[in-house]
């Protein structure tokens, strides 16, 4: 089974992203796999303050992955699987891509400031030559309509 991979974080562009992994996947008969990176400066204190915040951030991940979650069986009939890792934004979404050869597309939401796409698309972008499959970059003002007639 294809999956398409999503980064879920606290980005609006997140939402687009999310939905459209969905529906493509409703359609292909796919899967969906969030992937929720925890920066590893969150956790230089004490090893055991450490492991009470590295704690805090999993809940956090999970409440909010729950959200997109029931939306997706809801709505689009898929159930996505969630993966939490530790680390650098890119190299660990390069690391997963690698380490799951199920995935087969990594989408991505365009942010929609002046500044550009946003980090992660820019950094990514950069490094698409590398990676074993294509990038899906989800416009950040796509409304919900418009994301429908494309998928």
């Amino acid at each position: 089974m294809r999956k398409f991979l999503v980064v879920l974080d606290d980005s609006r562009e997140c939402l687009n992203a999310m939905r459209y992994a969905a529906m493509r996947a409703a359609h292909t008969g796919g899967g969906v796999q969030v992937l929720s990176i925890i920066p590893p400066d969150e956790f230089n204190h004490w090893i055991g303050v450490a492991e009470v915040m590295r704690e805090e951030a999993r809940e956090r991940i999970h409440a909010h992955y729950e959200v997109f979650a029931k939306w997706m069986r809801d709505r689009q009939k898929v159930d996505p699987e969630l993966v939490i890792r530790e680390g650098e934004m890119v190299p660990e979404i390069i690391a997963q891509v690698k380490d799951d050869p199920e995935i087969g597309v990594l989408v991505l939401g365009a942010g929609t400031d002046r500044k550009g796409p946003g980090p992660l698309v820019s950094q990514l972008s950069r490094s698409s030559g590398s990676l074993p499959i294509p990038i899906t970059i989800v416009p950040g003002d796509l409304s919900k309509e418009k994301l429908q007639a494309i998928t």
